[in-house]
């Protein structure tokens, strides 16, 4: 199971992006998990100045906007 944390303030954006995130994992029928963190320190630890960002099993994979549904399937499907 692939573990997805989205960091931003709660924006429209972060919200777009936890949707496609678990729209995509639906359609590709892999399991995932995916929180929203919108505390500013968590966000921070993270190094990330751009939101929103996306973290995979703890590694920043994306920051700065919403991913691409071409990359989140490729995120789901490595």
């Amino acid at each position: 199971m692939k573990i997805f944390k989205v960091l931003g303030s709660g924006c429209t954006k972060c919200k777009n992006t936890v949707q496609l995130i678990q729209s995509t994992a639906n359609a590709l029928a892999v399991e995932v998990t995916v929180e929203k963190v919108e505390d500013p320190a968590q966000i921070m630890a993270y190094s990330v100045m751009s939101t929103p960002a996306v973290v995979m099993n703890e590694t920043v994979v994306h920051k700065g906007g919403i991913p691409s549904k071409e990359q989140v399937t490729q995120w789901l499907q490595d």
